[in-house]
């Protein structure tokens, strides 16, 4: 008689479960001094820089295959452009969902941001120190963020059981959510990459983490370093 044999199961996606792909936006353009981001909203809203069309393009090669059921845009042109490329592949008509927009900044809006995290800003180091945004004069604060994400990725797993979206977002946006599934500390996740992808899977009563900042599609050369926020 053979021995009973238990083999180590894989994952599965639980049933009524959204599964959601949250892709940073490809490189947008560089901040200059003399030169401010428009705004939308009040928050910057630089175009994609040409290496941000590439990540586009390489995002769109490796999530074509994936069995995506929506694609999802907020009203940040940078997310628009870097999903144009997969929407087309696919024949997807992107949705906006205004709730999953960048960090607001405040005052640091415009591409200051940048120039303030190059410049080694003593308001950067405590708002990492603080694990809150709202350091930053007139910027949004980690509960508003918070309440917002949550919202909105409650809202699209609402409308997506037993479906797949990707979802192309911000970095900031993307930390706080990886934040929300895993319990961890506000800016934990801050940090990923342009044109990553990262994976939760959405239930009635639970966030599961299925991937954080996945570049394997943007080349070995890929730097490991993450572009600043906007």
């Amino acid at each position: 008689m053979s021995e009973v044999e238990y083999r180590q199961s894989r994952f599965s996606v639980p049933a009524g479960a959204a599964d959601v792909l949250l892709v940073r936006h490809g490189e947008s353009a560089p901040a200059r001094p003399d030169r401010p981001f428009p705004l939308v909203g009040g928050q910057g809203d630089p175009e994609l820089a040409p290496q941000g069309r590439e990540h586009a393009e390489r995002v769109a090669q490796r999530l074509a295959g994936a069995g995506l059921d929506a694609i999802y845009v907020t009203t940040l042109r940078r997310t628009v452009q870097t999903a144009a490329p997969l929407a087309a592949r696919l024949g997807l008509t992107p949705q906006v969902e205004p709730d999953l927009r960048e960090v607001h900044l405040g005052e640091w809006e415009g591409g200051l941001f940048r120039q303030k995290v190059a410049a080694n800003d003593p308001v950067v180091h405590r708002m990492h120190a603080e694990q809150r945004w709202d350091v930053i004069p007139g910027a949004e604060s980690a509960e508003a963020l918070s309440t917002r994400v949550r919202g909105a990725i409650e809202r699209l797993a609402l409308a997506h059981p037993d479906q797949r979206i990707a979802v192309f977002t911000h970095g900031g946006v993307i930390g706080q959510a990886m934040a929300l599934a895993t319990g961890s500390r506000p800016l934990a996740f801050l940090g990923a990459d342009n044109g990553s992808i990262s994976r939760i899977v959405v239930t009635a009563d639970r966030w599961i983490v299925r991937g954080f900042n996945d570049v394997a599609h943007l080349g070995a050369d890929y730097a490991a370093e993450a572009a600043a926020l906007s």
